[in-house]
């Protein structure tokens, strides 16, 4: 070839002479149409580069297709619902016609589902309930289908979202109402009756404010502020803890606007006459407490927190006084008889709530302030003790730091040491084992030893070494976490999953060891039981892991782990979880993370680049309906979904 070619350099530097001299006499409007041409040549070079691009994205499409055909006969109906629901949102930028159909066909599935369990519910709330037994139970989250279908919808297509919201609330949302109390109603301990309330429930709010704020949350938690508003502020006319904590999470990316919201939601709450103490504990999370709030309704005290660090945001002084004014006015509504008090919060909650938020008015102004410990007075005989000794934790909880410097294993020990049983000597051992866990201190195993309880000691090791091992990992500690995943009393599948976590952290700075940390990981999975879904799960997640170290030993283990599926008739092949819970007296601690490479959707997705055919032939191997639907639509996914460009530096 190269005698073939002597000419070649003489003919590109004529070649490069001419181009030069061309663009010299080239005037500058015509720089953008060969630009252009340019462009689309290099595209068109592109897709000869990969003449097989679009073979793939049609089996891709026709193995989505095809599986929501099949759902269609699925026996499990939520499954066959979130099936359609997937299939639809894999094809949506190939075919959107054909997925709005999917959308509408996996809601009609969904709402049959829900309708099912909201029936089962009642059937067992009716069964289990008697007028001797009757107590105050807040609603649970709503069924969980057909949100999903709600979520995946909406990220497409925003009308379509809003017919399933319509539908939704057209529904009723009997889930939310299949409880001893309604919405609108107080269960009353002393005489097994229900009295009538007129302050609507923050935390119950209807169906279709409910699934627009949980979409609003994922919108917003996904970076697109301006989708989580566009379904968010028609939600945020009352005031609900949903709609709050929305906004203490937009506060984060947008202050103006979560302000802005915020400003009027306080002008409407104050001018409205079923606004009660409730509604100001809710109000007060945003400006005092994001993330977390405390609520006292007549007989029921609870809080919810969702952040580990309360810090109350920086306000302008003219929302804050907006904030303590229209709280106030709210607070010092007149006082009805008791048995004329409707509200939901009742006196020992407006007692609560003004105690909680006095110090606050105090330093806004002391006028406020006075007619609220005169609304105080009035009340103190229906207040709890605790309440008016300031006892109460619930009283501080999130105003006040917790002191830093406190010692909860040593306080623990001091407690283990004052023991009247040796119950409780044990228990307050396990507890300083746990104190020393959370601050990563090897202690936590010497305190575990003095524990008499053979059983209550194994099982506080257990959970401590999980912990220690977690922590290790949350350092990027590798050599720690290891020698804790080898030394320590975990489970197998616990074992399985550090050293895949652990050899994740290894690939780069040593891949020969990584390698060596997987075989240990795949030999500690093959120890769990082989009808035990975890078997399948530690198998996958080793696969996930070597798939930057050895494509073709990924082959293998997972056509290992379809094997162990296959044996396992729960194993559906997504949302893994690595647990650890121990018991103590009364208490309970639990560890929990979130096991993603132990799913098969992040593999299946790697298999498909690899090898397009030979993956959809694997996933054809789990005799399962649910995992084989998951590796088909994360093949799919693979091949039909864009592509975000990669950032290079410049």
């Amino acid at each position: 070839m190269n005698r073939t070619s002597s000419g070649a350099p003489l003919a590109v530097t004529c070649l490069l002479a001419l181009s030069l001299s061309v663009a010299a006499q080239t005037p500058p409007a015509k720089d953008s149409a060969a630009t252009a041409k340019k462009t689309t040549a290099k595209k068109a070079a592109g897709e000869k580069a990969d003449p097989l691009a679009n073979e793939r994205k049609a089996v891709a499409a026709s193995l989505v297709t095809a599986l929501a055909e099949d759902a269609r006969g699925f026996r499990d109906e939520t499954l066959r619902a979130r099936v359609q629901a997937r299939a639809a949102d894999a094809l949506w930028e190939s075919d959107p016609e054909k997925a709005r159909a999917l959308f509408r066909r996996a809601w009609e599935t969904a709402e049959t589902v829900d309708g099912e369990r909201a029936r089962r519910a009642e059937d067992e709330r009716r069964a289990q309930s008697s007028l001797k037994d009757v107590e105050l139970r807040r609603s649970g989250p709503l069924p969980n289908v057909r949100p999903e279908v709600l979520r995946l919808a909406s990220r497409r297509d925003r009308a379509l979202g809003e017919e399933f919201i319509a539908k939704l609330t057209e529904a009723k949302d009997k889930e939310t109402q299949a409880f001893i109390t309604s919405p609108g109603q107080v269960a009353d301990p002393d005489t097994a009756q229900t009295a009538e309330v007129t302050t609507p429930n923050p935390e119950k709010p209807p169906a279709e404010i409910s699934a627009r704020l949980g979409l609003a949350r994922d919108f917003l938690e996904e970076g697109d502020v301006e989708r989580a508003l566009l379904f968010a502020d028609s939600a945020l006319g009352g005031v609900t803890t949903e709609g709050i904590n929305f906004l203490s999470a937009l506060r984060e990316k947008n202050p103006s606007a979560a302000d802005r919201r915020f400003a009027q939601m306080l002008q409407r709450a104050a001018s409205d006459p079923q606004s009660d103490a409730v509604t100001v504990s809710v109000l007060s999370s945003y400006a005092l407490t994001p993330f977390l709030y405390v609520i006292v309704s007549r007989n029921d005290t609870h809080s919810s927190r969702q952040r580990e660090r309360i810090v109350a945001p920086v306000m302008s002084q003219e929302l804050r006084a907006l904030f303590f004014r229209s709280t106030a006015q709210i607070l010092l509504h007149p006082i009805p008889p008791p048995d004329q008090d409707h509200t939901l919060a009742g006196r020992a909650g407006l007692y609560f709530t003004i105690t909680r938020l006095l110090p606050y008015f105090d330093s806004f102004d002391a006028n406020i302030a006075s007619e609220l410990r005169g609304q105080l007075g009035t009340l103190a005989p229906d207040a709890p003790e605790r309440y008016r000794n300031g006892k109460d934790p619930n009283l501080t909880r999130g105003l006040v730091e917790e002191d830093p410097s406190r010692n909860e294993d040593r306080e623990a020990l001091e407690r283990a040491e004052r023991a009247p049983t040796p119950e409780e000597r044990d228990s307050s051992f396990a507890r300083a084992a746990l104190a020393a866990a959370r601050k990563s201190d090897p202690h936590a195993r010497d305190y575990i030893e003095k524990i008499s309880d053979t059983d209550l000691r194994q099982r506080t090791r257990a959970h401590v070494d999980f912990m220690l091992v977690t922590h290790a990992l949350d350092n990027k500690d590798a050599m720690q976490a290891l020698q804790m995943a080898r030394t320590g009393e975990l489970s197998h599948v616990q074992r399985a999953w550090a050293l895949t976590e652990i050899a994740g952290l290894m690939v780069k700075p040593d891949q020969t060891r990584a390698r060596e940390i997987l075989d240990e990981a795949a030999t500690e999975a093959r120890r769990i039981g082989g009808g035990d879904p975890d078997r399948a799960r530690a198998l996958v997640g080793v696969a996930t892991q070597m798939f930057a170290l050895d494509h073709n030993r990924v082959w293998e283990l997972i056509t290992e782990a379809a094997k162990a599926a296959n044996s396992a008739t729960d194993f559906t092949g997504e949302d893994a979880e690595i647990v650890s819970r121990l018991s103590i007296g009364q208490g309970a601690s639990t560890t929990s993370f979130g096991a993603e490479s132990f799913d098969l959707a992040r593999i299946f997705g790697l298999l498909a680049k690899d090898d397009l055919y030979r993956a959809v032939e694997l996933a054809k191997n789990f005799n399962g309906e649910a995992p084989r639907a998951v590796a088909t639509l994360s093949i799919a996914r693979a091949i039909l979904e864009k592509q975000k460009p990669v950032a290079r530096n410049q």
